[in-house]
């Protein structure tokens, strides 16, 4: 009976780990529909694919086989390791799961269900405050409203205005209440169908990350030197998202023309060589590099690699993501992060190991490197930018670590000198 219940443990340990459906069946080289199948308990497994499916999960094959005991063990683990101010007897979970196996599910459930709820918060609270259409449709309303409200007070508390400038108030008052109204109208019907709809509406540069991912970040055109328009734009519905699509397929087109890929597998299949080697055997500037690296194929990669890139505000243009990588699309990151360490050294390469704090915890080493990406002439300031590597800890482990969080908003780092605000997760408060 153990065994017919695999299915069920593969779905709950996924959504554990915040992984979707096709994200786990990509890493397991199996279909959606095939995992979805295992997942509900309507095919058998075993073999290789229990193993594969294991350690894309970062669990041990027993635990989605076994019983309930075992699970609750792991779970009870994960509750110790995340408990703030408290050190819990862990020698004795296996007694406690089988001598009080309804308490210990209650504490697993408890502690299951405040992870998801932090999750969600993250989520919201990012949403809610750099939605980029929402922000621009409340400083809409109260620009208008302001407008209003200034007309109004001029007409109320002067007598004595000219019959011309008060036609001209008037009607100023009847076109801003009317452009009240639509602002209004707009922003209700947006935050309506935002609720109502089967996926959450995203901003252009989600929808460019979404097709980027839905192609693997791997384009065979260009590496056999076609253009960028052979490239489909398939799912990109808005010109803003096309236009930012197209730039950044041009910087990958020209890095593959600068770093052959024949010749990079080459190199790649001796070991993992670093950047500025790699910068100074093919002639090019590191931001080529750590681009280029992130768009090999992750077959020919001893290590999968994520990337980040902005420009000197901070703002980031494209994230591609990895597991337990976690990066607001729309400012207020953790400032310890590389990425934005860079662009204070320009020219200097950065190179850092970083632990990620919160649910999504994991260790990174990252390479940063920030360069002039535009200059338009004599005594102007050049426009910066700055690209950071990602890639997960190698064999030999990480040393001097930096600690870093998603934002100061859910981070639950206490003692942080970069905090800018406190936590909503910290305790409290």
């Amino acid at each position: 009976m153990r065994d017919t219940l695999t299915g069920s443990r593969i779905r709950e340990r996924r959504q554990i780990s915040g992984l979707r459906q096709s994200e786990l069946a990509k890493r397991v080289g199996i279909s959606p529909s095939y995992l979805n199948l295992i997942e509900h308990n309507r095919r058998r497994i075993g073999g290789k694919l229990l193993v594969d499916i294991a350690e894309a999960l970062d669990v041990e094959p027993s635990l989605l086989t076994q019983g309930i005991e075992a699970t609750l063990i792991s779970a009870l683990r994960e509750a110790a390791a995340d408990a703030v101010g408290q050190r819990a007897e862990v020698d004795g979970l296996e007694e406690l799961a089988s001598r009080f196996p309804g308490w210990a599910g209650v504490l697993a459930q408890m502690h299951q269900r405040v992870v998801s709820l932090e999750r969600t918060v993250e989520t919201l609270s990012d949403r809610l405050t750099h939605d980029p259409h929402l922000a621009a449709s409340m400083h809409e309303v109260l620009t208008t409203a302001a407008a209003i409200r200034s007309t109004a007070s001029i007409l109320a508390d002067t007598q004595d205005i000219e019959t011309e400038w008060q036609d001209r108030f008037h009607k100023n008052l009847h076109q801003d209440a009317e452009r009240l109204a639509e602002s209004s109208k707009a922003l209700v019907s947006y935050l309506d169908e935002s609720d109502a709809a089967k996926t959450p509406r995203s901003v252009p540069l989600e929808e460019v990350e979404s097709f980027f991912a839905a192609r693997n970040y791997s384009f065979p055109e260009l590496e056999a030197g076609a253009g960028v328009e052979s490239i489909a734009l398939d799912g990109l519905n808005t010109a803003t998202a096309r236009s930012v699509a197209q730039e950044i397929l041009r910087w990958c087109a020209e890095d593959a023309v600068a770093i052959p890929l024949a010749e990079l597998k080459q190199i790649l299949a001796k070991g993992e060589p670093d950047p500025i080697t790699l910068a100074q055997r093919f002639a090019v500037d590191i931001p080529t590099v750590l681009r280029r690296l992130a768009f090999v194929p992750e077959e020919d990669l001893t290590r999968p690699a994520g990337l980040a890139l902005c420009d000197a505000s901070g703002s980031v243009l494209f994230l591609k993501p990895l597991p337990g990588f976690v990066m607001p699309r729309h400012g207020e990151a953790c400032p310890l992060w590389p990425l934005f360490t860079a662009l204070s050294r320009p020219l200097v390469p950065v190179r850092k190991q970083i632990a990620q704090l919160g649910r999504s915890a994991a260790e990174f080493e990252c390479h940063a490197y920030a360069w002039p990406h535009a200059v338009t002439g004599y005594d102007q300031d050049p426009a910066y930018r700055s690209v950071m590597l990602v890639r997960p800890v190698g064999e030999e482990g990480a040393s001097a670590l930096t600690h870093v969080g998603a934002n100061c908003r859910v981070c639950p780092s206490r003692d942080c000198t970069s905090r800018r605000e406190p936590s909503i997760l910290s305790e409290g408060f």
